[in-house]
Formats: structure tokens, C-alpha cells, sequence
């Protein structure tokens, strides 16, 4: 007699879409209970332009919890959701985002060697969800973004992830030069990985306390970072094509820190 055969429920084309609703705040005064709450925030939309008392008293709150927003057309909003949204919607963050400085003076107080991992401007979920996943597997300690111009923490970037987004700590930063002099100050070597660089990867130094900057697909790594940086690492090719995708080559630092790590 032929088993009968299982069939999976194939998962809802709008559990995402759900999963992204339930995160989502409209209007003036949930905003404002959540920043009362200490909610963690990956985007804030105000309506340009918009007037009014409370809609004051959340941008002063906002600047004063250095939670960046963003200034948007009415049609925007509109187009997100078709409640009365009073001219604000934000988005809750997926992840609790950490301290860095508490962070690093954690990993220092195990008596281990801290590796950071910077993500300069990676706009791609995907990209970062991976990235993401690359490091934990390998022992990374932290990845710190910038508030501004970065991927987030969605659920796409979840999935892509494996969940290493909930494991490993997560730490945003408003100024990325100034949270990178506070690494070298606290005795990290910087490293950039930049098809710009004089030092094949294989030939870096990556062991000890380290940062390893990724850059933008599209632009690379700002000058100013590239400019703070102690070793400017490339990762060799042969083809004509002269760059790779940024997950890609955060899996071979990544690899290249463990096999050093491994021969000693």
C-alpha cells in the first residue's frame, strides 16, 4: 500500500509582509511612548513639513536620543500604509543593538583578542544578513554599522542571516571615524579590505585584536576610513572582472584569519 504523501504548507507570501507590519509604528504618540520605553529604531519617517506641538516635542526627543530620522513626502507615507499615520511612521528595530565600548571591554575582560568587523555603508540586506552569518561561524566578536546610509536588520536580513543576526552583537555608531580612533585607541589594528591595497591578504597579519573594514560595493571604503587604516589588504585576482561581492570577500578574510590562526 503507497504511503500517502506530505505536503509542507508552503510558508504565506505575507508572513514577511506581516512580520514587517507588526514592527511598524504609525502616528505621533506610539512614537513617542516607544522612545519613552527605549524601543530600538531601524527607520523613522516624518512627513517634511510637518507642524504641530507633539510633532516638535518627537523631533527634539528623537535628537536628544540621537535616533536619526528621515524627512519624506506625504505621498511616501501613503503609499506605506493607508491609516491615519499623522504625518510619522517608524519601524522597530529586529535586533537589540549593543554598545560597543561595552562591547570591547567584555571581550578584554575574558582575556580574549577582539575582532570587529565594519561594514561600510552596506546597503544590500541580503549582503549584510550573509556577512553576518560569515562572521559568527568565524569567531567575530561584533559587526558595527553606521546609523545612517546601512543595510538593516529586516526580516530578509534575518533570513539570509540564519538567525547569526540574534547571536551575534550588533553595535551603530553616528560617527564612524571617530568609533574607529576609539578601536586603535584601545590597541585594535584597523584593517582595510580594498581592491586599493599594497598588502595581499595572504601576506596580512590578521591575528591579535583586529578591525576589518568592508566597503560599499558600489564605492568602496570612504577615504577618510581608508586613510585611518594600518594595513590596506587586497585579495589577489587573476580575471578581468576587478572586484568582488562584498559577502564573498568577508568569507575569504574571514578564512584567511582562521588558517593563520590554525598554522600558528
Amino acid at each position: 500500500m503507497n504511503k500517502p504523501h506530505k505536503y509542507h504548507a508552503r510558508p504565506s507570501a505575507n508572513k514577511e509582509e506581516t512580520t514587517r507590519r507588526n514592527q511598524m509604528l504609525i502616528g505621533l504618540r506610539p512614537l513617542q511612548e516607544a522612545i519613552d520605553a527605549g524601543k530600538e529604531f531601524d527607520k523613522v519617517l516624518i512627513q517634511r513639513g510637518l507642524q504641530g506641538e507633539i510633532a516638535q516635542d518627537v523631533k527634539a526627543l528623537l535628537q536628544k536620543e540621537q535616533i536619526p530620522y528621515q524627512l519624506v513626502p506625504a505621498e511616501k507615507l501613503a503609499r506605506i500604509t493607508s491609516k491615519n499615520h499623522q504625518g510619522i511612521v517608524a519601524y522597530l528595530s529586529m535586533v537589540e543593538y549593543r554598545s560597543l565600548d561595552n562591547v570591547v571591554d567584555g571581550i578584554f575582560s575574558k582575556g580574549e583578542m577582539p575582532l570587529i568587523l565594519v561594514l561600510d555603508r552596506i546597503t544590500d540586506v541580503r549582503n549584510f544578513g550573509a556577512i553576518a552569518r560569515t562572521a559568527e561561524c568565524q569567531g567575530a566578536h561584533a559587526i558595527l554599522i553606521p546609523s545612517k546610509g546601512s543595510a538593516l536588520a529586516t526580516s530578509d536580513a534575518m533570513k539570509a542571516s540564519a538567525g547569526a543576526l540574534n547571536r551575534i552583537p550588533i553595535c551603530k555608531t553616528n560617527d564612524l571615524k571617530n568609533t574607529l580612533f576609539y578601536l586603535q585607541q584601545s590597541g585594535l589594528r584597523i584593517i582595510a579590505c580594498t581592491e586599493k591595497g599594497n598588502v595581499p591578504l595572504y601576506e596580512t597579519n590578521l591575528r591579535g585584536s583586529v578591525a576589518v573594514i568592508m566597503g560599499s560595493e558600489e564605492s568602496g571604503i570612504t577615504s577618510d576610513l581608508l586613510n585611518m587604516a594600518d594595513i590596506k589588504a587586497r585579495i589577489p585576482m587573476k580575471g578581468e572582472i576587478a572586484s568582488l561581492n562584498v559577502g564573498v570577500a568577508a568569507g575569504m578574510v574571514f578564512y584567511e584569519r582562521t588558517r593563520q590562526e590554525i598554522r600558528g
